[in-house]
């Protein structure tokens, strides 16, 4: 059998691939980033939604339209299609993707900036939305979605106009769509208790309905009472939805009628000429109207019952009774005599109008015909907020995307950076080859005006035409950004001219940018190694691991290489460093290659059942083939488990902390049960873990989808409620669940969210209680271990010593391996530090590359011992940032004020740490360079404007540089 399938392995080229001449490039972006090889997953059966047909115009720089290749079928065998040239990659086809985002290359000195820009126009007249926008495109190289939310979130807040207000709710909107309870709630649909108000569509149209600091949605608010009458009032009848004034009315007030196709119109006059200024000079200024009594009104392109209408409301000045048809000639008539009263109200009474995409189809032509900023504002929020979905419809699509579009849209005050940086945002996640994308990005640059528009909107049109292969455009982008001032675009030039065949140039470039910085960044010894030959390549990729260990394509290349050495062992152990701190797809993927090399299908299954986890729709080997295919094709090489066994794994796999392992487990069991919402739930504690927040939302989701009784549902909720921080609103689900049963997950939850916060003793142990209920209920050991486990750290917090590690030792007995951490942490608060340190070496001997693990175990070790701990924590994951703290206080403790600074910039150089920051800024202080304080206590007040430990830092070296300036 295995001779067999490595006849078939060999038709494929999975082997032989190696010494193949194709060219194919792995992605170097993982799944904490957003971005895989085949896109986002909604949650829904179908996937991402389909890209927009490609709009038929041309790129402003490029003489052809760009049609992306259908995606190869993957129906039927693969052994049958042996000319697929799916072979394993050489070393020196592997590139790295280009970061479509501003990159400074001193990160600290560009936040400092961004904080003080945000200071200066809180102070000024400046416009604080768009400062908040740069600082979300600066937040994107650091790659915290926390941050990026709040920048967004702050720009919402300073936004002063209905156009932006629409644009920065639909993109928090769109980026809160995994913690949705409905998968794709309507557009425009009312809020509900969880949607926060800066998301309300309502408060985004309409000025005076919120500004953000009301806490209550207008969507929840009581309706306003009926309002008074007013004197006159229209009358309806069958033929007319707006009459001429009603019985009530006083017919000697009238003494103006205009004459429209024979038909008199009666109005006032004085009311009529106070509707603007043009009427007033035409009623009471010297034109020969000024004198009549009746006027001729036939060919001013308004009908009677028009005039009928702006009689009645130049008396009234309310619209309520009108209908669409004579709002709409209200409208013509305000735009052509200079209405502005009129104008505003009858836009306002349209915009409220929109329910729907469909509503907004059908009036946006009305809007931009007549200049109506706040109708055009409300199409285009029921646009927005239906991305990326609206992008397919050619209307919506010929509108955004076309420059005759945006023209139109600029004329109805509702054209802005904002909304093509949103649209552009979208569009490069959805398909980065598609014209589509091309288009929005050419708007984007054609609304910058700021350095930094320009610098993000050229470069990610560089970036763009370089996934497109058009690299002569590619290059030009990136030049006029390199122009504006960006500095990583040079990157971007460099890859064009390589790819055009110019590798020495782009190897000068590359060395003149390493050259021209003292202290140069990790990406460029990695772009410079690109261009290097032979054994120049490897010292660059040492530099670059070294500067910013982060990056991914030096671990890779490394691997690939010590591939071709035959050397499959290494190259395992090489790319595996990444996936110790970092579940990055691309890297899953190439050592399930290598473990198919080495004939180990199961360790080669279990990776691939990993990236399914993370990306449903991954699909492996140059793009030609689904995961799911290829574990069917290694069916036969691997053993097959029903579902008790793979529980025994499972338990197995989960007390050993082998959380890739676990993932690979629960996704065999959900081939098998895809509707078991309790395995979904496990999926989603497994990816916490694994600190992929957005897949684990995906699954949670799909947990509370699938749920087959209403109890269990309502518990999902409620931890979708408390991740999106809803604390109170997920406890009154656990409540409700309760009530219909009790449940293991239901007191958990309740427990869980009870013990968030800090707790006098009675009501900590009131969550023990809770704990205790939990495990009276019906669960497996996996989950009453991490009760127990909970239960102990309480007690710990309560000094309840004896009472912890009695938990502790129950969960141990279970197999919660983890316990070991809080047993230890016992040990050395009963002053028994070798008890302590004796347990953390447990848990290390089990997790053997916990990089936590070390960390912790450093705190019960002889000083010594700390040290090398650390240094195998750091080793093991390089973004833990407690360890460089400890070394570098260690060094000023012992008087070597540089050697700890160095330490601490050396993580700051790739990780900008509030932590890191602010103890970098504090030996500063000490040391008296208060120009430097300034700099990082600035930098860490952009990461977090309120701690307040920085902030009192930051005022205290203010004062003192003061004497010095």
């Amino acid at each position: 059998m295995t001779n067999n399938f490595l006849t078939t392995i060999k038709s494929l080229k999975l082997i032989e691939g190696c010494k193949a001449a194709q060219f194919y490039a792995l992605s170097s972006v993982g799944v904490s980033s957003g971005a895989s090889t085949s896109g986002s997953f909604d949650g829904s059966a179908s996937g991402r939604p389909a890209p927009p047909p490609p709009p038929k115009t041309f790129s402003a720089r490029s003489g052809s339209l760009y049609y992306p290749h259908a995606a190869p079928s993957t129906s039927g065998a693969f052994a049958a299609e042996p000319h697929l040239p799916c072979g394993l990659p050489v070393a020196a086809a592997l590139e790295p993707r280009l970061d479509a985002c501003l990159r400074p290359v001193d990160h600290v000195a560009a936040l400092a900036a961004s904080y003080r820009r945000v200071s200066a126009a809180a102070e000024g007249d400046d416009d604080l939305c768009d400062v908040y926008l740069e600082q979300h495109a600066l937040f994107h190289s650091i790659g915290d979605a926390r941050l990026l939310r709040r920048a967004l979130r702050a720009a919402r807040v300073h936004a002063d106009d209905p156009h932006r207000r629409v644009v920065l709710a639909a993109w928090l909107r769109y980026d809160r769509r995994e913690d949705e309870l409905d998968p794709t709630p309507p557009p425009l649909a009312p809020c509900t208790a969880t949607t926060p108000l800066l998301e309300c569509p309502r408060a985004a149209i309409f000025a005076g309905v919120s500004t953000g600091v009301d806490t209550v949605c207008p969507c929840r608010r009581p309706p306003p009472p009926p309002a008074t009458p007013p004197p006159y009032r229209l009358r309806r009848n069958a033929s007319d939805a707006a009459s001429e004034l009603g019985d009530e009315g006083e017919p000697e007030t009238i003494d103006l009628w205009f004459v429209i196709a024979e038909e008199e119109v009666a109005c006032e006059r004085s009311c009529i000429a106070a509707l603007s200024k043009p009427l007033n000079t035409l009623l009471y200024g010297g034109f020969a109207e000024a004198h009549r009594d009746r006027i001729e009104f036939s060919r001013d392109g308004i009908s009677a019952r028009g005039m009928r209408a702006v009689s009645a409301y130049s008396r009234h000045g309310r619209l309520d009774d009108f209908p669409p048809e004579a709002i709409f000639e209200l409208l013509a008539f305000a735009n052509k005599f200079c209405c502005d009263g009129l104008k505003a109200a009858c836009d306002d009474k349209l915009a409220s109008m929109v329910r729907n995409v469909d509503d907004a189809l059908s009036l946006i032509d009305l809007g931009l015909e007549e200049a109506s900023q706040l109708l055009v504002a409300a199409c285009l929020q029921a646009f927005l907020r239906d991305l990326p979905k609206s992008l397919t419809n050619p209307d919506i699509s010929r509108l955004l995307c076309s420059p005759e579009g945006r023209d139109r849209l600029d004329i109805a005050g509702n054209a802005s950076f904002a909304m093509y940086y949103f649209l552009s945002s979208v569009a490069m996640e959805q398909d980065m080859r598609s014209n589509a994308t091309v288009m929005l990005l050419e708007r984007l640059s054609e609304c910058a005006e700021l350095p930094w528009q320009k610098q993000l909107a050229l470069h990610q049109l560089g970036c763009v035409m370089l996934e497109r292969g058009e690299f002569e455009d590619a290059q030009e982008w990136f030049e006029d950004a390199v122009a504006e001032g960006h500095v990583y675009s040079i990157a971007g030039v460099a890859r064009a001219k390589f790819k055009r065949g110019h590798k020495y140039s782009a190897y000068k470039l590359m060395n003149t940018v390493v050259g021209d910085y003292d202290e140069p960044a990790g990406w460029m010894f990695q772009e410079r190694s690109l261009y290097c030959v032979g054994k120049e390549k490897m010292p660059d990729l040492e530099t670059a691991t070294e500067l910013d260990p982060t990056l991914t394509y030096p671990y890779k290349y490394r691997a690939v290489a010590l591939l071709e050495e035959d050397n499959i062992e290494s190259a395992i152990a090489e790319v595996g460093k990444v996936l110790g701190f970092k579940m990055a797809t691309d890297c899953l993927e190439l050592r399930a290659w290598f473990y198919l090399a080495l004939e180990e299908y199961e360790l080669a299954v279990q990776d691939v059942r990993a990236i399914l986890t993370l990306d449903p729709n991954y699909m492996m080997f140059h793009g030609k083939m689904h995961g799911e295919h290829l574990i069917e094709l290694l069916r036969g090489q691997v053993e097959q488990w029903d579902m008790a066994d793979c529980w025994m794994q499972l338990y197995d796999r989960w007390s050993a902390v082998d959380d890739i392992g676990s993932l690979a487990v629960v996704q065999q069991m959900l081939t098998r049960e895809p509707g078991n919402s309790s395995l979904r739930f496990r999926q989603s504690l497994l990816l916490l873990r694994l600190n992929c927040q957005k897949a684990a939302m995906r699954s949670l989701r799909f947990a509370r989808n699938c749920s087959a009784h209403d109890h269990e549902r309502l518990v999902y909720e409620g931890w979708i409620l408390y991740d999106s921080g809803h604390r109170e609103e997920a406890l009154a689900k656990t409540e409700e669940s309760i009530r219909l049963q009790r449940s293991f997950e239901a007191f958990f939850l309740k427990a869980y969210v009870l013990g968030d916060s800090s707790l006098d003793t009675e009501s900590s142990l009131s969550v023990v209680q809770l704990l205790e209920h939990a495990n009276s209920c019906a669960s497996d050991n996996l989950r009453k271990g991490q009760a127990y486990n909970n239960m102990g750290s309480i007690y710990v917090d309560c000094d309840m010593l004896d009472e912890a590690a009695e938990c502790y030792g129950i969960a141990l007995n279970v197999k919660h391996t983890r316990a070991h951490q809080g047993l230890a942490r016992v040990h050395y608060l009963k002053n028994r530090k070798k008890a302590a340190y004796e347990q953390m070496t447990k848990l290390i001997e089990i997790a053997k590359n916990s990089a936590s693990a070390y960390e912790k175990r450093s705190e019960y070790g002889e000083r010594d011992h700390t040290k090398e701990d650390l240094n195998t924590a750091t080793y093991l994951d390089p973004t833990r940032t407690y360890p460089y703290r400890y070394r570098a206080a260690v060094l000023m403790d012992e008087n070597k004020e540089e050697e700890a600074i160095a330490e601490l910039s050396r993580a700051i150089a790739f990780k900008p740490d509030l932590q890191l920051l602010h103890l970098r800024a504090a030996f500063f202080d000490s040391m008296r360079d208060h120009a430097s304080t300034l700099r990082d206590c600035e930098a860490a007040l952009c990461l977090d404007p309120t701690h307040g430990d920085t902030l009192d830092l930051h005022n205290k070296a203010s004062k003192k540089a003061e004497p010095e300036s």
